[in-house]
């Protein structure tokens, strides 16, 4: 397996317990100058979820790290994004706590599942460009039977989610039909991905230097650009709360309705129009 290097700082690592977290909690344990603090999420969904936040917590003690957990009641029928996004709220208030980046042991399968589920759904080239964020994830050039060999390797332990076995899933659906996708695809789809993020992050650079700051927003601009082009700039306005379908919806609505009228396009975002230009609120 690739040596995993990130630079020297302050790092909240997301423990879920599983072995991708297991491994990459060791490996880091093993660099220098890396401050780590270890966090889980209990989401409550199994019966069995506390038996991980102990295992976590014994990991961190092991380790000789700083602990920090939640649990919530969430409940067998939420879904995978519901559940994502307690999770992802959860890490992000630890890692503000501490002025630190977070780090997820996201890997190559996992990208590939992603673009995979994206593509499925037809989410545009933005489902090309997945996990492209603030977030670091060192393994994401790491295939899963790489770091499973590093586990038995290093004689490491750790917990199965026992969901990860159940089709209820749409992850462990598609998870299933890519146990038998050569090697060969899963590098063209990672090299993909990795042009895709490339031309994801120039053109919200460009989108950027198009619109501006704001608070107030030219019609005319709106009106003059193609839908797409509109799209993504509003996507940018909006700090991409809104769905492409909203966000059609909402282009719409800055070239059409008249001065002094609101338009609520959903998510708490609110457009307030006057002749030549519109505001735009987001509510938290």
């Amino acid at each position: 397996m690739n040596e995993v290097i990130i630079s020297a700082g302050r790092y909240v690592l997301a423990v879920s317990g599983g072995v991708d977290s297991v491994v990459l909690l060791d490996m880091l344990s093993l660099q220098l100058g890396l401050d780590l603090i270890v966090a889980h999420f209990d989401h409550g969904i199994r019966d069995d979820s506390a038996r991980d936040a102990v295992f976590v917590s014994d990991l961190a003690k092991k380790y000789n790290l700083p602990f920090e957990t939640k649990r919530e009641e969430l409940g067998v029928n939420t879904s995978e994004e519901v559940a994502r996004n307690r999770r992802y709220k959860f890490l992000s208030s630890v890692a503000k706590k501490h002025d630190a980046k977070l780090v997820t042991a996201h890997h190559a399968d996992d990208v590939i599942e992603t673009v995979v589920i994206n593509l499925s759904r037809g989410t545009g080239w933005r489902g090309l460009a997945v996990l492209a964020s603030d977030i670091v994830r060192p393994l994401t050039n790491i295939t899963k039977l790489e770091i499973i060999n590093y586990a038995n390797e290093h004689n490491l332990t750790w917990h199965e989610d026992s969901t990860n076995s159940s089709n209820v899933y749409l992850r462990n659906r598609i998870r299933s039909k890519l146990v038998d996708f050569d090697n060969d695809k899963k590098m063209q789809l990672l090299g993909l991905w990795a042009e895709q993020k490339l031309l994801k992050r120039s053109i919200d650079g460009e989108v950027a230097r198009l619109v501006g700051d704001g608070p107030i927003y030219s019609r005319y601009f709106f009106t003059c650009i193609d839908q797409s082009t509109g799209v993504e700039c509003l996507r940018y306005v909006v700090g991409a709360r809104l769905t492409r379908p909203q966000l059609v919806r909402a282009l719409f609505a800055v070239r059409t309705m008249l001065p002094g009228k609101t338009f609520q396009a959903g998510d708490g975002v609110s457009f307030r129009f006057a002749y030549r230009n519109f505001t735009v609120e987001l509510i938290k």
